[in-house]
């Protein structure tokens, strides 16, 4: 199956006309960007008590719940896997002099209490720091404005008698201990959201597989996963020890001495990374044999990854709205391919 990345209604809809059949990632970080949200959102992340950020949050969670019933809505009845918050903290939050003006003054902060604040947030290397899960165990109160909002959006579909799916992916997974600790929470409000609507709904809870770590002990983390979707970005990023945002800088050295066949960002390294994505799929299966397993990076839309995917047994391969027709088509060949392979192995 090829399904899509994409964070709004439009996109979701240009790439169902391309014809994807759901939707493989919902990065809702992207939501909170917007300029009526941005402030509350900073407002959440500079509370100094737990109180604070969930008066935040309850500001936050109409326009999140607004959010995934338009998705849903233009996906249905196709699944929709989201994303919980993933990136650090520090990219919500303002850099420049003017910006910080204004923040502190409707923070009512000093400016230097403000840079402070700010200070006590960076990371020396954020990518690999408090980020995804890790975010959300320090602060499990955004986890559960998340899935309320996606519980109370799916309710009034279901409700309006339209079919909705929602799969919930916890990032950066690296200990089956961090799934469930999200897990729990998650079951925990659909719970409570089922009791307060008096309705009932579809929903799945998996992980994003991105850490080496995850894809050596995929089949601890299968016991308690109902999919698996490869962040095949940020896999590339921590197999290699290579930094997405600066590889540039030394790649044509390492393609011109012929060190790199290609960019392992754009096609799957299938010697390295490829063999982690091999041992989660198997690890995966042999503890849960109905895993639903994808991939969502880059790799989605490219054509050699594509038939890499389909011959080690994925669901689907998800990319960005107008690389969808691309991945129909080497999704087509790569299984025509396999099955006269599959003949040529009969005979």
């Amino acid at each position: 199956a090829v399904l899509t990345n994409a964070d709004q209604p439009r996109d979701a809809l240009i790439a169902r006309n391309f014809g994807a059949t759901g939707i493989g990632l919902c990065r809702t970080e992207h939501m909170f960007f917007e300029t009526d949200r941005i402030e509350i959102m900073q407002k959440m992340i500079l509370a100094d008590n737990i109180e604070k950020r969930e008066q935040a949050l309850n500001h936050l969670l109409p326009y999140q719940m607004e959010d995934f019933y338009k998705i849903l809505k233009t996906m249905s009845p196709f699944p929709v896997t989201i994303r919980l918050l993933d990136p650090p903290l520090h990219e919500f939050l303002p850099t420049k002099d003017k910006q910080l003006g204004k923040l502190s003054l409707n923070l009512n902060i000093s400016i230097q209490h403000l840079k402070n604040r700010i200070s006590s947030l960076s990371e020396t290397n954020p990518m690999l720091g408090h980020r995804g899960c890790r975010l959300s165990i320090a602060y499990p109160e955004i986890t559960e404005m998340q899935a309320r909002a996606i519980f109370e959006a799916s309710a009034q579909l279901v409700q309006e008698n339209n079919p909705s799916f929602a799969e919930i992916m916890v990032p950066l997974v690296s200990s089956l201990e961090e799934f469930k600790h999200q897990k729990n929470i998650i079951e925990a409000v659909a719970k409570r959201v089922r009791k307060e609507t008096n309705t009932d709904f579809k929903y799945i809870i998996g992980t994003m597989i991105e850490l080496p770590r995850a894809c050596i002990i995929a089949d601890l983390i299968a016991k308690e996963a109902d999919f698996f979707s490869f962040g095949t970005n940020d896999l590339t990023q921590t197999a290699f020890g290579f930094s997405r945002d600066d590889i540039g800088g030394f790649l044509p050295d390492y393609l011109d001495n012929h060190m790199l066949p290609h960019d392992p960002f754009q096609s799957i390294d299938q010697d390295g990374v490829g063999v982690l994505v091999k041992i989660g799929v198997k690890k995966g299966r042999q503890e849960n044999a109905n895993l639903k397993i994808g991939i969502c990076g880059e790799h989605g839309g490219d054509t050699k990854s594509i038939q890499f995917f389909n011959e080690i047994g994925l669901n689907y391969v998800s990319c960005s709205p107008y690389r969808v027709p691309i991945a129909r088509l080497a999704a087509a060949q790569s299984e025509i391919i396999k099955q006269q392979l599959s003949i040529k192995g009969i005979q």
